[in-house]
């Protein structure tokens, strides 16, 4: 169950002129610490900061941030 959140947010960052990590951050109202921890995949953002980054670079949350499972199921078991 579950899975990481992979952030694509550096990628769209250099995408969109080279937004520094400050600029986003006060685009979207935090501070640029959680910005560099979402980009080191070591905060997951809530929904709606997700929403918020995805809305400054005008692409889908799915483009912003990708759930990756780690153990994709092949099948599962399920009880009757």
């Amino acid at each position: 169950m579950g899975g990481e959140v992979r952030s694509e947010v550096r990628r769209l960052r250099f995408l969109h002129g080279e937004m520094t990590q400050e600029e986003l951050a006060g685009r979207v109202g935090v501070t640029r610490q959680t910005i560099v921890a979402i980009e080191k995949g070591n905060y997951d953002p809530s929904v709606g900061l997700a929403i918020r980054i995805a809305r400054v670079f005008a692409v889908p949350v799915e483009e912003a941030f990708d759930l990756h499972d780690p153990e994709p199921r092949h099948g599962s078991r399920r009880s009757r």
